[in-house]
């Protein structure tokens, strides 16, 4: 053997025996060892040094919009698609927002946004962004409101009948019968008007596509006389408001007045019952609410 290579043997063998035991003297650190030691120490003991908040580290994490909006469920081009609060929209901006709208149809909603209700029953939403899609770009071209409404309750319809909705109220090629969307009945009054809460996506599937938050035999030839229907995707805590349109509305109505005076006064009074809530009780009592 190498005599070198077994003394490098022999103290790769001895020398960790010798530390164990403490035979040898130390090896001091280095001053750079020392330095980096002192600044690790400094920062776990300095108590200037301050923790980061939660707060901090989420800040540039956006923040959550504002009402009306509740979410944002999808984009098309360059159209963004939210959910919004129905309720606050006829409250604060327009009392005549319905189940969705654009810009062209509404001031208050931004160029490049769709609106929806927030749906007590979120089944249609697909429904009302293909109208969206196609009265947006109509309008968008110089199309008229009522000639692009037109269209696009085609086009909904369409795809309503796709979904089988139709089929579900005219088996056997029987005519759609109002009675099959009566859900519940919410009171019947003295004077015999029945208040039914009715399933609305089948009154638009079947019946009219335009129909929104409630009519009665006044207005809509298929609903049944004495009858005030309420859709049932209408929020519990709105729908007192829409019944007083309805009935101050068919009350009117059944003195003479047009459709379009009546509903506008009617518009007036819900407007004002929605800013004045303690009044809404006393307001419904004159329609025969008690």
């Amino acid at each position: 053997m190498n005599s070198w290579k077994g003394a490098g043997i022999l103290l790769l063998t001895v020398l960790p025996l010798l530390l164990a035991r403490g035979m040898l003297p130390s090896i001091p650190q280095t001053s750079a060892n020392n330095d980096s030691t002192r600044a690790k120490d400094s920062i776990h003991n300095d108590s200037q040094v301050r923790p980061l908040h939660p707060h901090r580290r989420r800040s540039n994490v956006p923040k959550a919009p504002g009402p009306p909006y509740v979410a944002k469920i999808a984009q098309r081009g360059n159209i963004s698609i939210w959910v919004v609060d129905g309720a606050y929209v006829r409250t604060h901006l327009d009392e005549e927002f319905t189940n969705f709208g654009q810009h062209y149809d509404f001031d208050c909603i931004p160029e490049n946004e769709f609106w929806l209700d927030r749906e007590a029953q979120p089944d249609e939403q697909e429904f009302f962004i293909d109208h969206l899609l196609v009265e947006h770009r109509l309008m968008n071209d110089g199309m008229s409101y009522d000639e692009a409404l037109e269209a696009a309750g085609n086009a909904e319809m369409a795809e309503r009948e796709k979904a089988g909705d139709l089929e579900k109220l005219t088996k056997g090629g029987v005519l759609p019968d109002p009675s099959k969307v009566h859900q519940r009945l919410w009171k019947t009054l003295e004077s015999g008007v029945r208040i039914w809460i009715v399933n609305g996506r089948m009154v638009r599937s079947v019946f009219d596509v335009d129909f929104t938050e409630g009519g009665h035999d006044h207005v809509y030839e298929f609903i049944p006389d004495n009858e005030v229907w309420i859709d049932n995707d209408l929020e519990e805590a709105e729908r007192p408001y829409v019944l007083l349109h309805e009935l101050h509305e068919r009350h009117l109505m059944s003195e003479g007045w047009a459709y379009t005076k009546a509903h506008e006064d009617s518009s007036v009074l819900e407007y004002h019952c929605r800013h004045h809530p303690n009044e809404l009780h006393s307001a419904l009592a004159k329609e025969g609410w008690e």
